[in-house]
């Protein structure tokens, strides 16, 4: 059986998770973590980072951004501060113990991306990446 567009998509979806899930294990953290844990890595130093932020950025539901975002403070990766100016924000503010994690977690998701797009042309690469964009857009226009 071929797969259509979105099947290929959920194909390379669940294996990209499932490889870092494998290789990251021994942290203890999923391969979805390891996306959100490395987007507040990378956010955090130019200013807070909110649970709403993530959500955003990711296009998730509140309740599963929140599911992560507490499996994640409950191994000590990430701690919710309150901020000054509203008592109701929490900023995700990594730990000690995702800093020591950081360069083995983006060490991992680059090496997906290098294992993933292994033989494929920079000129590829980005077509791919405008296709995408296109078919995220088309629907989100639905």
């Amino acid at each position: 059986m071929e797969f259509d567009c979105g099947g290929w998509i959920n194909l390379l979806s669940h294996k990209v998770k499932k490889r870092l899930t494998s290789t990251l294990s021994d942290l203890g953290i999923t391969g979805v973590q390891s996306h959100i844990l490395f987007y507040i890595m990378n956010h955090a130093p130019e200013g807070p980072v909110f649970q709403k932020d993530v959500e955003e950025f990711f296009e998730l539901s509140r309740s599963t951004a929140t599911g992560i975002l507490q499996n994640l403070e409950r191994n000590g990766v990430i701690q919710r501060n309150s901020v000054p100016y509203d008592a109701r924000l929490k900023s995700l503010v990594p730990t000690k113990k995702a800093e020591q994690m950081s360069a083995q977690v983006q060490a991992c998701i680059l090496e997906t991306e290098r294992a993933m797009t292994r033989g494929i042309s920079p000129g590829q690469q980005q077509l791919f990446k405008e296709i995408a964009a296109k078919m995220s857009e088309n629907l989100d226009a639905v």
